[in-house]
């Protein structure tokens, strides 16, 4: 018992989703343990609900149990849990009358604070300009500040980002355009420092 669950902990995403469709409640447990935080963590990012957030992720988990028979085969695991969250909770926003007229997950405000570790961190000056870079992060548009979250952190192509904002590639790819220029046209100093977007150390 021991070997099968450590096996399944090195199994793939696509592995274990296809495993779950097929009722294996071991790949489901297991793709709950690799995604629960996660999912969480960026569902605090929309909503200052904690509680509800937690909600939320547990329901979609939920319904891909319930529904597991009817869902996609190929999929990218990660990113469709995070749209499902993100989705739900547009929807708990609109039965709470906190929007009224909309369910659009573009009536969302992105909540994420960028923050750069402390390890990065050399020396007085350093910190000075990486706390400054982090500003202007956190200064961005809400949207462009969550696709530039979503391609960096996550690691998603543009057409998975795309997908969790439910737009099209193009205003995806603007959004992370605008948002990457903005950062060049304030940040007066070595572009190195944004670069660490892509490292995904945030």
């Amino acid at each position: 018992m021991k070997s099968q669950t450590l096996n399944n902990k090195f199994l793939d995403d696509n592995t274990l989703w296809s495993n779950l469709k097929a009722g294996d409640e071991k790949s489901f447990s297991q793709l709950f343990e690799r995604y629960y935080k996660d999912l969480v963590s960026y569902g605090n990012s929309l909503s200052p609900f904690e509680e509800k957030v937690q909600d939320c992720v547990q329901d979609v988990f939920a319904d891909v149990w319930v529904y597991r028979t009817t869902l996609q085969e190929n999929v990218v695991v990660k990113a469709y849990l995070l749209s499902s969250v993100r989705k739900r909770i547009a929807r708990l926003f609109q039965r709470d009358h906190i929007f009224r007229k909309t369910t659009s997950t573009e009536a969302i405000e992105f909540l994420f604070d960028f923050s750069i570790e402390n390890e990065l961190v050399e020396d007085e000056v350093t910190a000075e300009r990486v706390l400054y870079l982090n500003k202007l992060l956190n200064d961005l548009p809400p949207r462009q500040k969550e696709a530039l979250y979503l391609r960096y952190h996550q690691g998603f192509v543009v057409e998975q980002i795309a997908e969790l904002l439910d737009v099209n590639y193009q205003s995806a790819n603007n959004l992370l355009y605008r948002g990457l220029l903005s950062l060049r046209k304030e940040w007066k100093g070595n572009l190195s420092y944004i670069l660490l977007l892509s490292s995904g150390l945030f």
